[in-house]
């Protein structure tokens, strides 16, 4: 029988991270990260049974919804506002 550590090597793509996956998909580290779910700028977490897991589509809005260095706030301003999707 394959150990998880195992598996998780050979299926790279996962719907749910521990914190500190999450944290290095964002690019971020594990304290940073943290401090960012406190002041609800990143998701909280989901709960199976008492393990947390981010999903990766709520770290995806949450990171849309950053703000863009440089970017004053009008869609007029925003060439990508133009694009279609």
């Amino acid at each position: 029988m394959a150990t998880k550590s195992a598996v998780a090597t050979r299926f790279q793509l996962r719907r749910g991270l521990g914190e500190p996956e999450a944290a290095l998909y964002l690019g971020l580290g594990s304290s940073k990260f943290r401090q960012l779910v406190n002041e609800g700028r990143m998701p909280r977490p989901r709960l199976i049974d008492s393990r947390r897991i981010w999903d990766v589509d709520d770290l995806d809005a949450a990171f849309r919804g950053l703000p863009i260095e440089g970017d004053s706030g009008h869609e007029d301003d925003d060439p990508w506002s133009r694009v279609s999707v």
